[in-house]
C-alpha cells in the first residue's frame, strides 16, 4: 500500500514556498545507472523525496526534503552542499542514494539548501557571505513542520558545505551535532594551493584578505558552539583543500575544549571515495550518538592515568 504523501504537510509549514515530491522513475534510473538505480528503487519505498522552494533573506531559494515516509517526531540534519553554481549542486538522482537517502533511511528528517543563486535560486551565492542565512532559515522551518523534532537539529557538510558548517557553528547554539567532510578552514592556505581559485573567489566575494578571513574558521574557531560535538572528516590526498585545514583546525579545538574528532582518511581524495562506506557509517553514528540519543559530552580536560 502507498504510504501518504507529506506534500501538503509541508506545504503548510511556515517558511515553505512550494514542495513537490520527486518519484524515482525510469528516467532517473538512466541518469545513475543500473546498479545505483537498483539501490535507489528500494530507497524509495522507504524514504520520500521532495524539492522545495523556501523563503530566505526576502527572496526564494531552492532546496530538498529527504525523510522517512512513516513516523514522527525525527531527529534532523541540515546537509550544506558544497562547491558553487552547478558545480556542487544537489542532483536529484543522488538523494535516492547518497547520505542523505542513508540517514532517511535511519530515521532522520534531512534538509537541505541549493543557497542563493543557484539552481533556480534568486539572490546572488557569497559563497559564506549573507548566504549562510539561507542555512539557518531551515532551522526555523524545522521548529514549524510537524514531522521534526526542533530540539535535535545537526548539520553536515562536505568541502565548501563544511566551511559554511563551521560559519553556523559560530552564529548559533542550536547545533546539536556536526560533521564535516574536506571543509575548508583557510581561504589563505586554499589560494596558494590552488592559484586558480583567487579569481573565483573575486567573483564570488570579492576575493580581499578581510573578505577570505571571514571565510576562514582557523582564525574564528573561538567562537564555535562548545556543546556541538564535532566530526571532522578529510582525505590524506585530498589536493582541492589541503588535510592542514582541518588538522590546523582540530589543533584550535583541543587548545579551546571543544568536542571534536579528527579523521584523516589515508591516501583518500576529497570526497573519500575510497571510504566511501566507512564514512558514511562514521557519519551516522556520530549523529546516532549526540544528536538522537543525547550521549553525554566527552571530558576535553586532561585526566587519566
Amino acid at each position: 500500500m502507498q504510504n501518504k504523501d507529506n506534500s501538503e504537510l509541508i506545504r503548510k509549514t511556515p517558511g515553505i514556498i512550494e514542495v513537490r515530491r520527486i518519484l524515482f522513475t525510469k528516467e532517473l534510473g538512466g541518469i545513475v545507472g543500473p546498479i545505483t538505480a537498483k539501490i535507489a528503487k528500494n530507497n524509495a519505498e522507504s524514504i520520500f523525496v521532495y524539492r522545495i522552494v523556501y523563503r530566505s533573506q526576502g527572496h526564494k531559494v531552492a532546496g530538498f526534503i529527504i525523510e522517512p515516509q512513516n513516523g514522527n517526531n525525527f531527529p534532523c540534519v541540515i546537509y550544506n552542499r558544497g562547491g558553487s553554481g552547478e558545480f556542487g549542486a544537489i542532483k536529484v538522482g543522488t538523494l535516492f542514494t547518497r547520505l542523505p537517502a542513508e540517514l532517511a533511511l535511519n530515521n532522520y528528517i534531512v534538509i537541505a539548501s541549493q543557497y542563493s543563486g543557484n539552481a533556480g535560486s534568486e539572490g546572488k551565492d557569497e559563497m559564506g557571505g549573507s548566504d549562510i542565512e539561507d542555512v539557518l532559515v531551515l532551522q526555523k522551518i524545522l521548529k514549524k513542520y510537524s514531522r521534526a523534532n526542533p530540539n535535535k537539529i545537526g548539520m553536515y557538510g562536505p568541502s565548501r558545505g563544511g566551511s559554511m558548517t563551521y560559519l553556523a557553528l559560530a552564529k548559533v547554539k542550536w547545533i546539536k551535532a556536526a560533521v564535516t567532510v574536506g571543509g575548508m578552514t583557510n581561504l589563505i592556505r586554499q589560494e596558494k594551493l590552488r592559484p586558480e581559485m583567487k579569481e573565483h573567489f573575486k567573483k564570488m566575494f570579492g576575493g580581499n584578505l578581510v573578505e577570505k578571513k571571514k571565510r576562514s574558521a582557523i582564525f574564528w574557531s573561538h567562537l564555535f558552539y562548545k556543546k556541538a560535538p564535532l566530526l571532522i572528516m578529510h582525505g590524506g590526498s585530498d589536493w582541492r583543500v589541503s588535510p592542514l585545514d582541518s588538522i590546523e583546525l582540530s589543533q584550535k579545538l583541543l587548545a579551546l575544549h571543544i568536542p571534536h574528532r579528527l579523521v584523516i582518511f589515508e591516501g583518500a581524495d576529497h570526497s573519500l571515495t575510497e571510504h566511501k562506506d566507512e564514512s558514511t557509517k562514521m557519519t551516522i553514528s556520530w549523529f546516532d550518538r549526540f544528536l538522537k540519543n543525547d550521549d553525554t559530552l566527552p571530558d576535553t580536560k586532561l585526566h587519566g592515568a
